[in-house]
């Protein structure tokens, strides 16, 4: 879904760009160009930045701190 029609920024574009590491508005107006124009945007954008950094956040709760299998004990 669009969420900025001035300047064409979808729900996906703006969560790829929370993963990508943006977390707070100013990324996202500073690499998609949300809220430069209208800024009819700005609440819907700020509503997928919080749920995506909420997510992103749950993620890294549940992936181990150490995955590499090849550490071994001497």
């Amino acid at each position: 879904m669009y969420v900025c029609i001035c300047k064409g920024v979808t729900e996906g574009a703006l969560r790829e760009a929370v993963y990508q590491g943006a977390d707070r508005m100013r990324d996202l107006k500073a690499c998609l160009g949300v809220t430069e124009q209208c800024g009819l945007c700005a609440c819907h954008a700020k509503q997928v930045l919080d749920e995506t950094l909420s997510q992103k956040s749950q993620l890294q709760n549940f992936i181990p701190q150490s995955t590499c299998m090849c550490e071994t004990a001497a």
